[in-house]
C-alpha cells in the first residue's frame, strides 16, 4: 500500500511567519512618530513595506491563491494579537504596578485606528497581489522589477486612501491628509525600489529551490475563496 504524503513548503511557511511578524511589529512600531528629515511618519514604516515585498515574492512564485491564503492568515493572526492586547489593556493592573499609561500607549490601539488598519491592509494587500498576478500573465513573466513596483504603488495607494481618512479624519487637519497619504506611498514605494536587488535574488532562488513559477490563468480572484 502506497501512502500519499502532502508536502508542505518550508520556504512558504517561513514567508508566512515573517509576513505575520511584520504585520504585528508594524502595529507596535506604529505607536511612535518618527522624523525623517522634515517628514513625520509612523515607526511602522520601518517594517510594514516588507509585508508587500513578501506578498510580491509569494505571488510571483506560488501564485495568487497562495498569496490570498497568506493575506488571510496574516490578517487573522494580527486580529488575534490586537484583540488579546485590547483585552489585557482593559483588565485593571495590579495595585503595585505603575506603568498603566505606558502599556496603554503601546498596546491600547484605539478601535477606530484598528478598524481602519485592518480594512486598509486587506484592500491594499489584495490589490497588490491582483496587480502582480495579472501583470505576470500579461507580460509572460517578464519585467519583474516593474511589476513589483507597480503593484506596490497600487496597493499602497489603496492602503493610504482607506487608512488615513478613516483613522484621522477630524483629528488631523483635512488639508494635511493628502500630504500624509502621498508621502506614505512615495516612501513605501522607495523602500521597495531600494530592496529590489535583494527581492529579485530571493525570488529567483525560491523558484529554483521549489521548482515553482505559477502563472494564474483561469483562476478565481474571489478573495473569500481559499481552496
Amino acid at each position: 500500500m502506497v501512502k500519499e504524503t502532502n508536502k508542505v513548503s518550508v520556504l512558504f511557511m517561513f514567508f508566512g511567519m515573517l509576513f505575520t511578524v511584520c504585520l504585528i511589529t508594524a502595529n507596535l512600531l506604529g505607536t511612535k512618530q518618527i522624523a525623517l528629515g522634515p517628514i513625520s511618519v509612523t515607526g511602522g514604516l520601518i517594517i510594514f513595506p516588507v509585508s508587500y515585498i513578501i506578498n510580491d515574492c509569494v505571488c510571483e512564485v506560488w501564485g495568487y491563491s497562495k498569496a490570498r491564503l497568506l493575506i488571510w492568515t496574516g490578517f487573522l493572526m494580527n486580529f488575534f494579537f490586537v484583540s488579546v492586547c485590547a483585552l489585557c489593556d482593559a483588565i485593571p493592573g495590579a495595585p503595585y504596578w505603575n506603568n498603566e499609561a505606558g502599556f496603554h500607549a503601546i498596546f491600547g490601539l484605539a478601535p477606530r485606528i484598528a478598524a481602519a488598519s485592518f480594512m486598509a491592509f486587506l484592500a491594499g494587500s489584495f490589490i497588490n497581489a491582483y496587480v502582480m498576478s495579472r501583470m505576470k500573465v500579461k507580460s509572460n513573466g517578464r519585467f519583474f522589477s516593474f511589476r513589483a513596483i507597480a503593484s506596490t504603488v497600487f496597493g499602497e495607494s489603496a492602503d493610504s486612501l482607506i487608512f488615513f481618512p478613516l483613522a484621522f479624519y477630524g483629528v488631523i487637519p483635512t488639508r494635511e491628509l493628502p500630504i500624509l497619504m502621498l508621502w506614505q506611498v512615495v516612501l513605501k514605494t522607495a523602500y521597495e525600489v531600494v530592496a529590489l536587488p535583494v527581492t529579485y535574488r530571493v525570488v529567483n532562488f525560491v523558484k529554483r529551490h521549489e521548482g515553482e513559477d505559477v502563472y494564474d490563468k483561469n483562476i478565481s480572484y474571489d478573495i473569500f475563496r481559499l481552496n
